[in-house]
């Protein structure tokens, strides 16, 4: 037991739950100054990404943190533990969300302000801290409902039919997937008498092949899939992220499904790595049939919006192929598409936005000659269509390699030829939506070569600054990250190490052997 007084530098571990729900109390207390809402949210997700990356220089550079609160010492206190997983993970969501939460000053109006977008965001980005830096499992639990629950409140801000449609849909197949997370955490409570990560990754692995886990791992699979929107559970995703403002679209399709993908690899990868290995080609069934699922339902979409929710789906599909892989490589390659597409999806929906403000419509048979008129939109959208699609030089050319290259190593060429013509896929749907909305002339029935811009909104210079400036803020982040991958290769391979053999974690917990 430590009885002297914790570092400052130790509460970096906590500092992104306490700042959220610090400043989401705040905001909810001043919900009638709406005007104050954007100045301090912003300030709130400023402070998320500065306390969210001096964590992740001290994970990277020492190793795991862990706290426990008061005197109960691991395994029965609670922790709050950091590895380079985690950290990463975290410090993308806070610049996403950071950048959403300056599109959302333009983009959403007065009077939601006051029905509780801001106080939703960051109340939504504790529960997403929450998740990434927790210890314990029951907590990883906990820790979802919270973001749930702020994301009900956002989903639904606006009230339009549409909105309660697509909220009902979300609704259901969150808190279903929520119950079968909570029924596994009871089981493998029962199974373990310990909620502690650390201590259940230890009592796992002394147990061998002689506990019942592998039901309890299933639970967990099929869980944690539904709120990635995996096969043959992601038909809610394309039904409700179409449905409300931009900016929450945006926010939903950059982080919520990347918490899913985070809690299986935690869970299934360092908890219960044999039963990984037990479901590995069940794993690569499901990624193929996510992958080119959503690519051919890209292909047939005409609303940005859904052919969007599709590519955020197509992403999933990768990333779970890393799992079932298994192997350094290929959780290094989905630890990267992870941060990839955080980045790129949340960029291109706040693209879409403006485009939509532009041409007045989300259907690309109604939308044309947006490049005339908004060329710096244009460019950058372009931009993304190819880092979504893996193209080089851009974000998700690399991950799309490391899992590729490791599917090759294990002779799994199905799972490989999946990965590239999902690729394909995906850059015939952003490739047509480009071409139709951007690039022609005018809308369909527009007669060949004209490019009068005489339908679309011209939106005032400072406007069109505002919302443009974070979607291109992220879209250089992935282009950067596709000339300069090194850094973020670098804390790819350390977390997939550390998922493999997770003893640093299990030290940091303890303080030495458990």
């Amino acid at each position: 037991m430590v009885t002297a007084a914790t570092p400052a530098a130790d509460w970096l571990v906590v500092a992104p739950v306490v700042v959220t729900i610090l400043a989401g109390s705040v905001l909810v207390m001043l919900r009638s100054f709406p005007r104050l809402q954007p100045i301090i949210a912003i300030a709130a997700m400023a402070t998320l990404v500065l306390s969210n990356s001096l964590l992740l220089v001290r994970v990277a550079a020492e190793g795991p943190l862990t706290m426990t609160m008061g005197r109960w010492l691991p395994p029965f206190g609670i922790s709050f533990s950091a590895d380079v997983l985690g950290a990463t993970l975290a410090l993308t969501a806070s610049v996403v969300a950071l950048a959403v939460a300056v599109y959302g000053v333009r983009d959403v109006p007065s009077g939601l302000r006051r029905f509780g977008f801001y106080p939703c965001l960051v109340l939504m980005m504790a529960g997403v801290s929450g998740a990434f830096l927790t210890g314990d499992v029951f907590n990883l639990y906990v820790w979802f409902e919270v973001l749930l629950i702020a994301s009900f409140g956002l989903i639904v801000l606006g009230n339009g039919r549409e909105q309660l449609d697509g909220a009902i849909r979300y609704a259901i197949l969150n808190l279903l997937a929520t119950t079968l997370f909570l029924i596994a955490v009871g089981y493998l409570y029962g199974l373990t008498g310990t909620l502690n990560m650390a201590d259940i990754t230890v009592r796992l692995r002394d147990m061998g092949g002689t506990a019942p886990v592998n039901t309890i791992a299933a639970l967990f699979i099929l869980a944690f899939a539904m709120k990635a929107a995996a096969f043959p559970v992601n038909f809610w995703l394309p039904a409700s992220y179409h449905t409300p403002m931009i900016s929450v679209a945006a926010l939903f399709a950059g982080l919520l499904t990347k918490v899913g993908v985070y809690a299986l690899l935690r869970v299934i990868v360092m908890l219960m790595p044999e039963q990984r290995a037990i479901y590995a080609d069940l794993l690569a069934i499901v990624a193929i049939a996510t992958m080119l699922i959503a690519g051919l339902g890209a292909v047939a979409q005409s609303d940005l919006r859904r052919m969007l929710g599709y590519f955020v789906i197509t992403g999933i599909g990768a990333m779970i192929a890393g799992l079932a892989l298994g192997t350094q490589l290929a959780l290094a390659g989905a630890t990267f598409y992870a941060v990839h597409s955080m980045i790129v999806s949340a960029a291109l929906y706040l693209g879409v936005g403006l485009a939509g403000r532009v041409g007045h419509s989300f259907d690309s048979r109604a939308l044309g000659g947006i490049y005339a008129r908004a060329p710096w939109l244009s460019a950058v959208f372009l931009v993304l269509v190819f880092a979504i699609a893996g193209l080089p030089p851009f974000s998700g050319f690399w991950p799309k390699v490391l899992i590729t290259e490791a599917a090759l190593e294990q002779g799994r060429w199905l799972l490989a030829g999946s990965i590239l013509l999902s690729g394909f896929l995906t850059t015939i749907a952003g490739g047509r939506a480009f071409a139709l909305a951007f690039w022609r002339g005018g809308p369909f029935g527009t007669p060949d070569g004209t490019s009068d811009d005489a339908g679309l909104a011209r939106l005032p210079a400072g406007e069109t600054a505002w919302l443009l400036a974070p979607m291109a803020f992220l879209a250089a982040l992935a282009v950067l990250i596709g000339l300069w991958p090194d850094t973020l290769m670098t804390l790819a391979d350390a977390s997939a190490m550390a998922l493999l053999d997770p003893s640093a974690y299990v030290r940091s917990v303890f303080g030495g052997s458990p």
